[in-house]
């Protein structure tokens, strides 16, 4: 018997995840931020369609296979479709758009690691840089780079005897945003932080896959559909919602203090803690705050950043107050 499963990534630049000099020009219309994207996707054929329509900058489609007998998993391999999709840079000057082939990196991908006799472990790294130029200063010689930074995901596909699998991102650049898509086809984890200075200064020649490094990414649970909606409504709402950046450590809310603004969690990780103990860690996507907007005005939990962390600030009037609700019964992060 032979079960397989695919696992992908889907990279794409929010607008909430670009604060360098590199903003003024997606504000300007010379380049574009993403869309979000489908919490689903069907398989590699949709994958390959969403790039045909412009939708991410790049995808990690890792599809494997095993053999099973009695059990025991007797041979392994990696379906042809597997490797990188890789979009194109469209860049406009004056109303003419200009379109920038990426130039794409060889797949990397070690030989299946096998985890007893009914496991085997998959791994994929694929990546590339825009053809577009990006002239700027780095950390390290010689100081200047004329091409742009190296992008890439290392993705994990754990594939058992009984057909059940399990997909991480083990490594990815620090920019831009990475979705990961399980084998069913569903949003499974993403990255928790953008890090657009260090993917700058940092991500080429040695410092990247290609050469003898690669970055552990931090990943996070996927917020849900409700959470998605109401995220929505903040931002493309009537009201543009104020943006507040905080440094590590620093607190967004303090438990027992009085507060009524409602938080969207743009980018970076942010601590759970009810009296003094953590309870949990939340990452972009995430509606803060919503228990002391409907439940009195007091704070139920102190939340602090344990990263660099970027939030949307809006007043409880720029949100239905019974879809608040609801997410407020499905949440109860406060309750042990």
């Amino acid at each position: 018997m032979r079960v397989q499963a695919t696992a992908t990534t889907m990279s794409w630049i929010p607008s909430e995840s670009v604060w360098s000099p590199m903003r003024r020009a997606f504000e300007l219309g010379l380049a574009h931020w993403d869309e979000p994207l489908p919490d689903k996707v069907a398989g590699p054929e949709e994958v390959r369609e969403l790039c045909r329509q412009d939708r991410f900058r790049f995808a990690n489609v890792l599809s494997g296979w095993a053999d099973v007998e009695d059990g025991r998993i007797t041979d392994v391999g990696v379906d042809e479709g597997s490797g990188l999709v890789m979009g194109a840079t469209t860049l406009r000057v004056a109303r003419v758009g200009a379109t920038f082939a990426a130039a794409s990196l060889p797949t990397l991908r070690p030989a299946p690691e096998r985890v007893g006799d009914a496991a085997v472990a998959f791994s994929q790294t694929v990546g590339g840089r825009t053809g577009a130029p990006l002239p700027r200063r780095v950390a390290r010689p010689p100081y200047v780079q004329w091409f742009a930074p190296i992008v890439w995901t290392t993705l994990t596909l754990t594939l058992r005897a009984d057909g059940s699998s399990d997909v991480h991102l083990s490594g990815a650049s620090t920019f831009p945003r990475h979705w990961v898509y399980d084998a069913g086809g569903r949003l499974a984890e993403k990255s928790g932080v953008t890090d657009e200075d260090t993917w700058l200064r940092h991500s080429f020649g040695q410092r990247t896959p290609w050469g003898d490094a690669d970055t552990p990414a931090l990943t996070v649970a996927v917020e849900s559909e409700l959470e998605r909606q109401l995220s929505h409504d903040l931002m493309r709402g009537g009201a543009v919602p104020q943006v507040r950046r905080m440094k590590q450590g620093q607190t967004l809310t303090r438990q027992g203090d009085p507060g009524d603004e409602l938080y969207l969690l743009l980018d970076g990780v942010v601590v759970v803690d009810v009296d003094g103990e953590p309870l949990g860690e939340v990452g972009p996507g995430a509606i803060l705050g919503e228990r002391a907007v409907l439940e009195g005005g007091r704070r139920t939990s102190t939340l602090t950043a344990a990263t660099p962390v970027r939030v949307a600030v809006a007043s409880s009037d720029a949100i239905d107050l019974d879809r608040l609700r609801e997410l407020a019964r499905s949440h109860r992060r406060e309750e042990r």
